[in-house]
């Protein structure tokens, strides 16, 4: 199949997308899929990937929403994988393209915590973590947090001098638990660079919010 016709039969899907992400989580919305896509595509084009397998993955890779607290939250990449299974045939993906795709999905999934088997898992796993933070990642971790019942930070030990980590309870805490931590695990050289850029921003922020609050960050934690 020509390259061309591969590419239309994702426009065919990729116009269906929206339909599919209609709940109310701003942390996996459609506006989050089409980030994923972009810098998918930028880093596909890059390394040399499979475009039409890594862009109908990142498409569909939060198809199936499961929040954050769910004891099903470690499942949701293969939840989405099989979703997406049903999906595909639909746009004339053949069996051996959606169980390439299928995999790309589900090794995507921090939760689940797979090294990637392919360069286009590699590609995808880096693209959602990259939208994980900078700007829009602090956007998303305190929308996260909101809808869980987290705190913005913990009022007299914020950077947890004197206690435990609790991302659940607050959402400050889980930049040192996470979001600080994904620069570390990136599969890409130009993936490795954003991330760093995007981690220094967060960085920033921390240092601003320190100030604003009255504390100083102690100095192991950045």
């Amino acid at each position: 199949m020509r390259q061309q016709s591969r590419m239309q039969r994702f426009e065919k899907l990729w116009a269906q997308v929206p339909a599919l992400y209609s709940h109310d989580d701003p942390g996996h919305d459609f506006a989050h899929i089409r980030r994923v896509v972009e810098t998918c595509t930028k880093l596909g084009a890059m390394e040399g990937a499979r475009l039409e397998l890594l862009l109908a993955a990142a498409a569909l890779h939060d198809v199936v929403n499961v929040p954050k607290n769910s004891p099903d939250r470690a499942r949701a990449s293969e939840l989405a994988a099989a979703r997406a299974a049903e999906i595909l045939p639909a746009f004339e993906f053949p069996p051996d393209e959606i169980a390439a795709i299928s995999t790309i999905i589900i090794e995507h999934s921090f939760s689940l915590g797979r090294k990637p088997s392919s360069l286009e898992s590699a590609i995808l796993q880096d693209a959602d973590r990259l939208d994980a933070i900078g700007a829009i990642g602090v956007m998303r971790c305190v929308s996260t947090g909101v809808k869980m019942g987290a705190a913005f930070y913990h009022p007299d030990d914020p950077f947890a001098e004197r206690r435990a980590w609790d991302d659940g309870g607050f959402s400050l805490d889980h930049f040192f638990v996470k979001l600080l931590t994904l620069r570390e695990t990136m599969n890409t050289p130009a993936g490795r660079a954003e991330a760093e850029r995007r981690s220094e921003f967060m960085r920033g922020f921390v240092r601003q919010l320190a100030s604003e609050i009255g504390v100083a960050v102690p100095a192991e934690r950045l």
